[in-house]
């Protein structure tokens, strides 16, 4: 393990004491941001200790967050969702993560999603595989989407594929996309919008795992503003889907 996979490790420990203490909480505070989407008291308290301890032990790194933005300029950058999955976290509905990214010359180099509400942890490095919970995962091996799971955004039309499926569900997310790292589901579109800091950490675990991620246009990027994991061999299908819902 490298010294920064390590540290990321430790952010995500610090994230999940933060965040834990006040998931359910009677009192916690959420409000509205401009841009309409819910922020609560533990996603600024995660982001801000984060920063505190990038400050102490890579202080010359840049920093991008979903709440504070970018501070720094170097080419190493520590990209930051505090709480993904905000609602379900405002709500008392466990489906949240902390994602950690490190970027590297504009290259995702290592990623970590920590679910601590789940029980489940996510993490890899380039070359090094994809881990959950301390154990190797890969993605599937189906190649038909009749023998398919696959699972959509319900923020928009569902394409002719999930009626092809053999399963089609709307897990959301990060969810879906290291349910796809895992093997459990064959492919996942996320939702249009979709920001640098939702996507750069899970990049690299579906990539780690043996999987494929782009955007809708079939580029290995995670700036875009849309987003498709898989395992591979059905990525044509789910290109093809989104392409549908376009037309």
């Amino acid at each position: 393990m490298s010294a920064d996979l390590d540290l990321a490790l430790r952010l995500a420990d610090a994230a999940d004491a933060i965040a834990l203490s006040r998931f359910r909480a009677r009192d916690l505070v959420v409000e509205t941001k401009p841009d309409s989407t819910p922020v609560t008291e533990a996603d600024r308290a995660v982001e801000a200790e984060l920063r505190t301890i990038l400050a102490l032990e890579r202080r010359r790194d840049a920093v991008l967050g979903e709440e504070e933005g970018q501070s720094g300029s170097s080419a190493r950058r520590w990209i930051v969702d505090p709480i993904d999955g905000t609602r379900n976290y405002s709500r008392g509905v466990p489906v949240w993560a902390t994602l950690i990214a490190l970027e590297d010359h504009g290259r995702v180099v290592l990623g970590v999603v920590s679910a601590p509400a789940l029980h489940r942890r996510w993490w890899a490095e380039r070359g090094e595989g994809a881990h959950a919970n301390g154990d190797v995962v890969r993605v599937s091996r189906i190649a038909r989407p009749e023998d398919a799971v696959l699972t959509f955004a319900l923020e928009q039309s569902l394409p002719s594929l999930a009626g092809r499926a053999w399963h089609a569900r709307g897990y959301g997310d990060f969810w879906s996309h290291m349910l796809v790292a895992e093997g459990a589901v064959d492919g996942a579109i996320d939702a249009i919008g979709v920001s640098l800091w939702d996507l750069a950490a899970v990049q690299v675990i579906v990539e780690e795992a043996g999987g494929t991620f782009t955007d809708f246009a079939g580029e290995h990027r995670v700036d875009g503003g849309s987003a498709i994991s898989s395992n591979g061999l059905l990525h044509a299908d789910l290109l093809e889907a989104v392409a549908e819902l376009t037309r």
